[in-house]
């Protein structure tokens, strides 16, 4: 069996680090191992996995409370045995049934649910910017219009309680230390027997349909972000309150900015003489306005340029993170004749000056020395 690494050590963050701190190292982390910076590295794939497993976890309160109270059993349904976790007195049973109750359609505060669904939705960039609404087709089951639900063709009749699980809707055998839960085989999972069963649902009380449902998608989600809503899964039937609805949100890549959080980065090409003389660039912004940069003379390739408030939208706020023009000098290709004169004019006049290109100078000066054996 593979060992899992520490979800704090994924992180890289202590074990008492805050949620601000985790979300920091997450978004550093994630954007450093994405996939798409990373082409075709199944490490890097990897460890992207790794980061969002343990992130899932962290990010949760109560995840993260049975996490360090008994690491990855938690969530792989294993103990160390005799001499391990101390459960108290409920048992490993009571413990699947706080940690696990959910899933399958399990209970929610003590009550059965209808099963909850998974949707993916792609926006585009600037819909992640502003927001957006989103209408999507779910494929569910919706409560059955003939029975209203009951999953009994006399809508009168009192379903009975199945005398297999007493109304529970499950059984549990012990084997060995550990408790199985299975759907009651006699009512399906129900807890309640129907004699004369509806047509249409044959019992069940839902029928699968198509359901279209709008969803508001708030300015400045990340690409991985899942929104959950409430009683949107599917019907449970029979009285039983649906499951829950979670869409999972993947962002499209922009074309001309990378977005990091709330911050904003866009790669400007600048040419050559602009760099060395100094000029005034027009630069586009995220909310799809434009603004004016001021180029220094000698700006030099890599430099970044900080404008305030121009980034991102902040999930649930009004304010904007910064937007960081990084200059990429463009060396000239295909020169003419005259131009070819002026370069060699110009290069000739600062061979002689040290102050003109204070990076090279210094960098073969100290070639110099290493080939002299000074260095």
């Amino acid at each position: 069996m593979a060992t899992k690494i520490d979800y704090y050590a994924v992180l890289e963050v202590s074990r008492d680090a805050n949620g601000d701190e985790i979300k920091r190292a997450y978004r550093k982390l994630a954007m450093k191992y994405h996939p798409d910076r990373n082409p075709g590295d199944t490490d890097a794939e990897n460890r992207f996995k790794e980061i969002n497993e343990a992130y899932d976890v962290l990010k949760d309160d109560q995840k993260r409370a049975a996490y360090d109270r008994f690491g990855h059993a938690a969530f792989e349904g294993g103990g160390p045995g005799a001499g391990g976790f101390d459960f108290g007195g409920g048992g490993l049973g009571d413990i699947f049934e706080q940690m696990f109750g959910d899933m399958m359609g399990g209970r929610r505060g003590g009550r059965r649910s209808g099963a909850d669904l998974q949707v993916q939705v792609t926006i585009t960039f600037a819909e992640a910017f502003s927001g957006v609404k989103k209408k999507i087709t779910v494929p569910t089951r919706v409560t059955c219009e003939s029975c209203d639900g009951t999953g009994s063709a006399d809508k009168d009749a009192k379903p009975e309680t199945c005398p297999s699980c007493h109304g529970a809707g499950k059984v549990r055998a012990q084997q060995g230390f550990f408790f199985v839960e299975r759907p009651c085989p006699t009512c399906h999972g129900s807890g309640h027997l129907i004699r004369n069963p509806c047509k249409e649902c044959h019992g069940t009380g839902t029928v699968e349909k198509n359901r279209t449902i709008e969803v508001a998608i708030p300015a400045g989600v990340e690409d991985g972000t899942r929104i959950r809503i409430s009683g949107e899964g599917e019907s449970g039937g029979k009285g039983v309150p649906a499951g829950d609805l979670y869409v999972h949100v993947s962002v499209e890549q922009h074309a001309i900015f990378q977005r990091d959080g709330a911050n904003i980065y866009c790669r400007v090409p600048v040419r050559m003489a602009q760099a060395a003389l100094g000029t005034e660039i027009e630069v586009p912004v995220v909310d799809g306005s434009r603004t004016k940069v001021k180029i220094p003379a000698g700006t030099q390739t890599g430099e970044h340029f900080r404008l305030r408030g121009k980034g991102f939208s902040v999930l649930r706020s009004s304010a904007r993170g910064d937007m960081y023009i990084q200059v990429v000098v463009e060396t000239p290709r295909h020169l003419t004749k005259r131009q070819r004169e002026l370069l060699e004019e110009f290069e000739g006049d600062a061979a002689g000056h040290a102050k003109g290109s204070p990076e090279s100078t210094g960098f073969f000066s100290k070639v110099k020395d290493f080939f002299e054996g000074k260095l």
